[in-house]
């Protein structure tokens, strides 16, 4: 009967507990850089791909980072956007940079091999995002490695 009174009260506990929404995984998201296009005096217009990997969306805010070509000095990446990114899809935003001198030259000389002229470059630095069942916004870190090609048929473009 003691034994009773001890496993009612903690099956309904229980049972209350699994009734709660269930909570979805967030996982940090992955970002690259999908295209570069010189632009006109100089600067760089960057299409960074923000790949959501989580079981839930996400609303993105900003992205603060480093770009840094082969290995030179690395220049700061920084946006404010409002991207609200479904579970497992990505979404691009726009962002302008001016590349250090050796960057420029670097990309000159991507550009004079042709399709052939791969780059080098590190991305690397934080996203905020919120995932939809919070109601604060977090920081997830992100670095990778990855090419730019010169695009055949289209000047000042790089993916």
């Amino acid at each position: 009967m003691r034994f009773l009174r001890w496993i009612v009260p903690l099956s309904l506990a229980l049972a209350l507990v699994a009734c709660g929404p269930p909570r979805k995984s967030v996982f940090p998201p992955s970002v690259n850089i999908q295209q570069l296009e010189l632009q006109p005096g100089g600067a760089w217009r960057l299409t960074v791909r923000i790949q959501n990997n989580s079981y839930g969306g996400m609303a993105f805010s900003a992205l603060d980072g480093q770009l840094a070509m082969g290995e030179g000095v690395p220049v700061r990446v920084h946006g404010s956007f409002d991207r609200d990114i479904p579970a497992f899809a990505g979404d691009v935003v726009q962002i302008d940079v001016l590349p250090t001198a050796a960057m420029a030259r670097a990309l000159a000389a991507s550009a004079a091999k042709g399709s052939a002229g791969a780059l080098p470059y590190t991305l690397s630095g934080s996203v905020q995002a919120t995932p939809e069942q919070d109601k604060d916004p977090r920081e997830f870190d992100f670095s990778g490695k990855d090419w730019l090609s010169p695009v055949p048929g289209i000047a000042n473009t790089w993916r």
